[in-house]
């Protein structure tokens, strides 16, 4: 019995369902004690959700990827890695987020927070930074809100430099996205947020200056996530930013129960806005492109976004979370333009055709074929959806474990990557419901979830959760998450920002115990971050590719930098790099267990 289709078997009986209760108009009343299962499908979906139950143990014995006549390297052993929680007190990070939490539940408080890892004063050691709430229209703190850049000590603490920095925001923060968009050397910070966006510069000093006018990129509004790209390979950095609905205190709705207590609204309520995309002019100045690319031809209700390259023309793409409306994929037709795909691609509604409550998302080569495959974590009651490239345009939901896993789980922060260094990316999924009265009207819906690592085991992907440390059986309100090597031991560690609540670090302990490669690109002809760059490389037996994506997660910005795995092999016979530019370097016989910066044309192959 292969799972793609039986799982695919039950999401198509239970489009019934879904087809029945959409009858019901869903914008009949705003107040939610009128035909409840219609108005707010997030509680009926208990209905569907019994004709999954019914297969869940029949999968279990048959969860793996489908062969399609390709044969990979037998799966390396199994590695035992841990995440240990390293405390405040361990880490000097006292920085709380507050939500701006209010009996008048405004649909900004329940959204953030965001967090980033990134290198702001070049030491070689990824520094943290942290987006806070703050002043709104609908909020005035008691005190001064501030986000919070912590400098990285190289001995596993962190001290406050925001003020020195100055980069303490003012607005109502959402998430943060890092990069050098100048090609100055030194990596300047994009805060997105409700209101106004902020543009940091990096002076250099390990001070920045808000140049968000002078940049043009202030994108009035909602702004959720970010992420910088090279859409038309011009060598330069450009922003996408995703856009949230029309919103303001006079716009907000009033959702209340049965008993008439107050709830977040869900956003099918609020209007939609396009996402907008910036054009890097060279001059430390920004373009607005997005009605000229057909990015603002398609309004959103935008969260995770990811660009990567899904028809291997060399161009990026972008895949974009919407909340209650369909999914987006942008794919990149050269000359500036994009075409909204996501309906043809089969990524943008469920199986049974309805748009979902998406939120993180992330790209990878999940089964190493060589084509890019999508992740998209939705609310709970609605699935997590990996979707398996085609190769054609199209794309498969084939979620295996991860769907009956999560379905009680609503997912935000998310990513791809290599905890254990065997070669192969694995997933981490950052979970917590939106609404903190969920668990008045549902019972089996938590506010606060826990967290979840899938192994990838070659074959599958294996919930390894329980064994992967204590803090698996603790409970967060998760939204933002990045990756990143605070310790710089060759193994990826995570930070997960909470709303409303302190964030939490995890230290890898034990992804190192297999032998690794760090690369630090640095670009001359293409754009600065790499993004775009194929990585190719060998040890023995071992063969892998990655793709540099760009952004993923959700409010999140990541370690540049790329940890190949090589398992237990002891030499690595090459490192291939092939750049946006065109032009390839290839390491060979590289020395293993240490970080490399790689200079675009250094090494050409000859």
């Amino acid at each position: 019995m292969n799972i793609h289709k039986s799982f695919e078997a039950v999401k198509r009986a239970t489009a019934v369902t879904d087809r029945i209760m959409s009858k019901a108009d869903p914008q009949a009343s705003p107040v939610m004690n009128q035909a409840p299962a219609a108005l707010h499908p997030r509680l009926y979906a208990v209905t569907r959700s019994a004709a999954y139950l019914t297969i869940i143990f029949g999968l279990a014995l048959n969860l793996s990827f489908p062969t399609r006549g390709q044969r990979r390297p037998p799966p390396l052993p199994k590695l035992t890695v841990t995440f240990q929680e390293l405390t405040p007190k361990q880490t000097g990070i006292t920085w709380v987020h507050n939500n701006a939490h209010s009996s008048e539940r405004h649909l900004p408080e329940t959204v953030g927070a965001g967090c980033a890892f990134f290198d702001y004063d070049n030491d070689g050691w990824m520094d943290i930074y942290l987006v806070n709430s703050g002043t709104a229209d609908f909020f005035t703190p008691n005190a001064p809100l501030k986000n919070a850049l912590y400098h990285n000590n190289h001995d596993g603490t962190f001290s406050d430099v925001t003020d020195k920095a100055g980069v303490a925001g003012g607005t109502f923060g959402m998430g943060a996205a890092a990069a050098d968009y100048d090609d100055d050397g030194w990596i300047d910070l994009y805060v997105t947020g409700y209101g106004r966006n902020i543009l940091y510069h990096n002076n250099g000093n390990a001070t920045f200056t808000d140049v968000t006018d002078k940049s043009g990129t202030a994108a009035p509004g909602w702004s959720t996530c970010a992420v910088w790209f090279d859409y038309d390979n011009d060598g330069k950095l450009d922003l996408f930013v995703s856009s949230f609905v029309y919103y303001d205190k006079t716009l907000n709705v009033l959702c209340t129960d049965d008993i008439n207590r107050r709830y977040y609204c869900i956003p099918r309520y609020y209007k939609p806005r396009p996402s907008q995309l910036f054009h890097n002019n060279g001059n430390g100045s920004f373009t607005d492109v997005s009605k000229a690319s057909g990015i603002a031809d398609s309004p959103g209700k935008s969260f995770g976004a990811v660009a990567t390259d899904v028809n291997n023309d060399g161009q990026m793409d972008l895949f974009v979370a919407n909340d209650t409306v369909p999914n987006f994929l942008f794919i990149n037709k050269g000359s500036g333009k994009f075409e909204e795909s996501g309906l043809a691609a089969g990524v943008a509604f469920s199986a049974g055709g309805k748009a979902r409550s998406g939120m993180g998302v992330d790209a990878a080569d999940y089964d190493g074929d060589g084509w890019q495959d999508l992740f998209v974590a939705n609310i709970e009651q609605e699935f997590f959806s990996l979707y398996h490239n085609e190769k054609d345009l199209t794309f498969i939901d084939q979620p295996g474990e991860i769907g009956p896993a999560t379905q009680f789980l609503s997912g935000w922060g998310l990513r791809f990557f290599d905890y254990d260094n065997d070669g192969n990316p694995d997933l981490f999924l950052v979970n917590g419901h939106p609404d903190d009265f969920i668990e008045m009207r549902n019972s089996r819906v938590k506010y606060r979830e826990q967290l979840l690592l899938f192994r990838n085991t070659g074959k599958g992907f294996e919930d390894v959760s329980r064994q992967s440390g204590p803090v698996f059986n603790k409970t967060f309100s998760g939204r933002g998450m990045a990756t990143g090597d605070l310790d710089n031991d060759g193994d990826l560690d995570l930070l997960i920002a909470n709303n409303g609540e302190p964030p939490v670090l995890l230290r890898n302990d034990g992804g190192n115990r297999n032998n690794w490669i760090g690369l630090e690109l640095i670009a001359k002809q293409s754009n600065r971050a790499g993004t775009g760059a194929q990585i190719s490389w060998q040890a023995g037996r071992l063969k892998r590719s990655r793709l540099k994506t760009a952004g993923g997660s959700y409010l999140a910005s990541h370690d540049p930098r790329e940890i190949l795995g090589i398992g237990a092999a002891e030499k690595i016979d090459y490192v291939e790099i092939r750049w946006p530019s065109g032009k390839v370097d290839k390491l060979l016989n590289p020395p293993i267990n240490r970080y490399l910066k790689v200079v675009e044309g250094s090494a050409p192959v000859k």
